[in-house]
């Protein structure tokens, strides 16, 4: 069984979608109706813009976004996936793959879900840091004993667990795990603390947009962050979606379900290959691939 997996923020890159836009006119006209929608040309930040430039959270959310939407819509009916997720972000892509929102209506989320999210961490100043080479329950562990806000944010692969909270916490949090025997307890340099419930005041913005956005019947399974089980249903796919904000994203397990539910194949639509390589180490046995414009040629 064929699994089509999107990635989340971090992929993005300078010319992400350029070669999309010069060789299909499907791609053009999707990419002008984005610059429409958002009232800016994000095309020119996507295909010219400088690495600071692509970091605006405005501009990176919605620039993956397009990337692996629009990629996935060029290959046509070579586009037959079994069942999709995406990481974090790349769920609303991957909705949109399979779906359940339309090009436009997905768009708008993504850019609504940046805006809101910047303004969370704009509330009060928080950060990320992934930790390596522990095992998730003694990561689980130090967080909970840790005095302040720090939770484990995203299960990315074994070994591998991004925690996310307040400052504080999270430094006082990655003494203590090397301190447990971490290989490394590194603060990234991001710009606030996802998928925690400091993002509680994005989560309550984002929740109205999607209550009011029509979501229809998808035409496969999505394995959604959150519970990481395969969900076809609109309304739990949209509780799920507006509880991820404040949720982890459980990616090691979402992949192991999916591998247990029949996967042998993952074909990862949008920048970089950063999900091929989670995938691998959560099961060597996996077969992975990206997606390219070649491909429907």
């Amino acid at each position: 069984m064929k699994a089509y997996i999107f990635p989340g923020q971090g992929a993005q890159f300078t010319g992400m979608g350029l070669d999309l836009y010069e060789n299909s006119p499907q791609a053009q006209e999707l990419f002008e109706n984005a610059n429409s929608i958002l009232g800016f040309h994000i095309t020119d930040i996507m295909f010219e813009g400088s690495p600071e430039d692509l970091k605006e959270t405005k501009v990176t959310q919605p620039a993956i976004f397009l990337h692996s939407v629009i990629l996935a819509k060029t290959l046509g009916d070579n586009f037959r996936p079994d069942m999709v997720a995406g990481h974090s972000l790349g769920e609303f892509s991957a909705l949109v793959a399979n779906g359940t929102l339309n090009f436009e209506d997905g768009l708008k989320l993504v850019s609504q879900r940046a805006q809101a999210m910047q303004k969370a961490c704009e509330l009060q100043p928080s950060t990320m840091a992934a930790v390596l080479g522990l095992d998730d329950d003694i990561v689980e562990k130090v967080c909970a004993m840790t005095n302040g806000i720090v939770v484990a944010a995203n299960y990315n692969c074994p070994g591998q667990l991004v925690i996310s909270g307040e400052i504080d916490a999270i430094n006082t949090a990655c003494e203590t795990l090397k301190e447990e025997g971490a290989r490394r307890a590194l603060v990234l340099p991001v710009g606030g603390a996802f998928h925690s419930p400091l993002m509680e005041p994005a989560r309550e913005e984002l929740a109205a947009a999607i209550e009011n956005t029509t979501f229809s019947k998808p035409n496969c399974p999505i394995y959604q962050n959150v519970t990481a089980s395969a969900v076809i249903d609109e309304t739990e796919i949209k509780a799920n979606l507006i509880s991820q904000l404040t949720a982890p994203v459980r990616w090691t397990q979402s992949v192991q379900q999916m591998i247990t539910d029949g996967a042998t194949h993952f074909t990862e639509v949008g920048p970089g290959k950063v999900l091929q390589g989670l995938v691998r180490k959560i099961n060597r046995e996996a077969e992975t691939a990206s997606a390219t414009l070649e491909s429907n040629a």
